[in-house]
């Protein structure tokens, strides 16, 4: 039983004040580094803990200083050992190094609208620009927002505002979280003018569709989903054949073609092909920040650049420079994980299984087929291996510390290292032996 508070001998009435543990000097570096908010919660919480007696009095400090967050964010970062390259829940793709180091120099001031030689304003995010065109030659200008839906919804608003949308039934498609691109389309009173079938849909059925009221036609990459069969659709070269603006969506940000990813479209084969505009999103293949790039005829990208909601979907200057670093730097993480090496993932993972099982974890390395992710070549493996453990683990792995967030596949947790570099797998193996450890249930 609790002491009584009452009583002159209760230890409660030791506990130290609020103002008394905040100027500890041990709690100062907390305070530079997490604010005083987040270090007087903790204080606060370690005053309760001794209350309820769960501490003595005398490790209230102790109490509070294990209780104060890593970061001033609640952000926590993950191994991502899914197998799912651009794994929308968790941020989708991996910044790269220098991509990291150009936006915490971006973080203080920085000349994102200055020019430093006549200290005259200058163009937002020139640099940034810059780099873009130079990756897509083929694009005549280039402008970029703060995500791929915002690169549509400025193209809609500013081309097709009370005019019609071409598109075809089977391009009508809905993404994560419920996100549909006709009720995009439609919020920027543009109108919705479905052409074909679901299945098929013909350059004719366009044709006979344009009218005085049409804005563009649409080409939208379906992303994450496949149609199979009797099938039929048009080109982007065939629908510029019409004299309309075509403006084509790819999604997923590849810039050129990649090999790798066969049928993935890409930007300068989609504007090699005709089309005025195409849209893509920056943190999915491209490997960036998220962002929306718009790429095409210098004509209407200064049209949509000058139009009032390119203001309200502006990129932030940590999002320009990183985006830049992308463009300008080494390869990016996301390249580096879809091109991992088979035979090299199986030494990897046959390294860690051996370790796991010399600290009595079961493990055993299986084929495991990763995924691109992020919406982009639906369907297409990424073979490679993984470490089988006991399903048991998956959920204590993604509670402990570090995070490690696995895939449960038929009643077993598989451990992807494809998507965790190299240099983390002693870390990823510590984590795997802890979770075991402290699991309540044993691992047999």
């Amino acid at each position: 039983m609790a002491p009584d508070p009452n009583t002159a001998t209760d230890p409660r009435r030791r506990i130290p004040r609020t103002d008394v543990l905040l100027a500890d000097t041990r709690l100062g570096p907390a305070r530079d580094r997490l604010g005083d908010d987040a270090v007087k919660r903790a204080v606060q919480f370690a005053q309760g803990q001794a209350r309820a007696g769960a501490i003595d009095v005398e490790r209230v400090l102790d109490a509070a200083l294990a209780a104060l967050p890593d970061a001033a964010t609640t952000l926590r970062p993950v191994f991502n050992a899914t197998g799912v390259v651009l794994h929308t829940n968790l941020g989708r793709a991996p910044l790269s190094s220098a991509a990291v180091e150009a936006l915490v120099s971006a973080a203080g001031y920085v000349d994102v609208e200055f020019d430093i030689a006549t200290g005259a304003r200058a163009r937002r995010g020139r640099g940034t620009l810059d780099a873009l065109r130079a990756a897509v030659p083929a694009a005549g200008d280039v402008h970029v927002v703060n995500n791929g839906a915002a690169a549509l919804v400025l193209v809609a608003t500013a081309l097709a505002a009370d005019r019609e949308i071409l598109i075809s039934r089977s391009e009508m498609v809905e993404i994560g979280d419920g996100f549909r691109i006709h009720e995009l389309l439609c919020s920027t009173g543009a109108r919705l003018r479905e052409v074909g079938t679901t299945n098929r849909t013909h350059l004719r059925d366009y044709a006979d569709a344009i009218g005085p009221k049409t804005g563009f036609i649409l080409k939208v990459h379906p992303s994450n989903f496949r149609i199979e069969g009797f099938t039929a659709s048009v080109g982007v070269a065939e629908l510029a054949t019409l004299r309309v603006p075509v403006i084509a969506d790819i999604g997923s940000g590849l810039l050129r073609p990649d090999p790798r990813l066969p049928e993935e479209p890409d930007a300068a084969t989609w504007l090699a092909a005709g089309a005025t505009i195409v849209t893509a999103s920056g943190d999915k293949l491209l490997g960036g920040p998220q962002a929306g790039l718009v790429l095409g005829d210098a004509d209407t990208v200064t049209r949509l650049r000058r139009h009032p909601l390119a203001r309200a979907l502006r990129v932030d200057k940590l999002t320009l420079a990183a985006l830049e670093a992308t463009l300008r730097g080494p390869a990016t993480p996301t390249a580096a994980f879809l091109a991992a090496d088979d035979t090299t993932l199986h030494t990897r993972c046959a390294a860690v299984a051996e370790a796991l099982e010399s600290a009595g974890v079961p493990a055993e390395v299986v084929p495991s087929s990763g995924a691109v992710g992020g919406g982009a070549a639906p369907g297409q493996d990424l073979p490679g291996w993984a470490v089988r453990l006991p399903e048991h683990l998956a959920q204590v792995l993604r509670r402990g510390v570090p995070c490690v967030v696995t895939r449960v596949e038929k009643g077993h947790c598989l451990l992807d290292l494809r998507c965790i570099p190299a240099t983390a797998d002693a870390t990823v193996q510590g984590a795997v032996i802890a979770a075991a450890r402290t699991s309540e249930q044993p691992c047999t």
